[in-house]
């Protein structure tokens, strides 16, 4: 059994991402026990699947995985993102979410820590994990869900303060 550890975004308006690897399955929590999802992803021959939170909220994690790239859909087939990524020695460098309202992911692994940046300077969170054994392209995605729940957390919570301060 492996940890993967560490935290999505800043102190302040981040989640903190702790699964263990046994191999086969990537389990674990993305946030804290109130405002957080569980994680559970499934890897098999060359395929991931699995879910991120509950079963009414939260998200599906279906497609491709390998050492050379990640191309995986979250969520539905008509509400959902896609997730593109190439793994190229220790650079892990794509796509989440779509050509035009998505958001660009760089992150480098260097030994156990895969570090980086998933979106842009100004609307993007840092990503900061301890990784140890586990796959890079594996650890590339669960940074990508932990981005995607915390997301919709801060829409949620954005439409919820809109709709009561009306």
């Amino acid at each position: 059994m492996a940890d993967l550890h560490g935290r999505i975004g800043g102190t302040l308006t981040g989640y903190d991402l702790k699964a263990r690897w046994n191999g086969q399955t990537l389990d674990g929590r993305i946030g804290g026990v109130f405002d957080g999802k569980d994680i559970h992803l499934t890897v098999a021959a060359g395929e991931v699947d699995g879910r991120v939170g509950g079963t009414f909220a939260g998200f599906d994690a279906d497609g491709q995985l390998s050492p050379q790239g990640v191309q995986v859909r979250l969520g539905g087939h008509v509400v959902g993102d896609d997730v593109h990524l190439r793994v190229q020695g220790d650079r892990v460098t794509g796509r989440y979410s779509g050509r035009i309202d998505g958001k660009d992911v760089h992150l480098v692994r260097d030994g156990d820590q895969l570090t980086g940046r998933i979106g842009g300077t100004l609307e993007g969170k840092d990503v900061h994990l301890h990784v140890g054994p586990v796959p890079t392209e594996l650890a590339a995605l669960a940074a990508v869900c932990a981005y995607k729940a915390l997301e919709d957390e801060q829409s949620s919570q954005a439409a919820s303060s809109a709709s009561s301060g009306s």
